[in-house]
């Protein structure tokens, strides 16, 4: 898990710099949710199989972003999911259809952030 951290610190970043920009307000919410699950797992403190399941609520927080209606957003949102493929390659596993978190993007608490 160590050797993932800088991956997990750059997803992070991504969604985070997500936060000033001019969206659509559908998609800020999933960046919202998916920039907190992102953090809580960059922070490296977290249990590998945590982990998994926090990938897994990230990279379905963001199947629900088709565009962000700027793009710088979507630059970022496509680098994030990046970094979730290249961590299933090199792991040799595939999240891509796991559980993921809340379908709620109301759940955010994100409104304020950007938009």
């Amino acid at each position: 898990m160590s050797d993932d951290r800088p991956l997990l610190e750059r997803l992070h970043a991504h969604l985070e710099a997500t936060a000033d920009l001019p969206l659509d307000r559908t998609a800020n919410r999933w960046l919202g949710e998916a920039e907190a699950v992102a953090a809580d797992v960059a922070r490296g403190d977290a249990p590998e199989a945590a982990v998994e399941r926090r990938l897994d609520q990230v990279r379905t927080l963001l199947s629900h972003v088709e565009g962000t209606g700027h793009p710088e957003g979507d630059a970022h949102v496509e680098a994030a999911r990046a970094l979730l493929d290249e961590r299933d390659e090199r792991d040799g596993s595939d999240e891509s259809d796991g559980p993921g978190g809340s379908d709620d993007p109301d759940d955010s608490g994100r409104d304020g952030r950007g938009s």
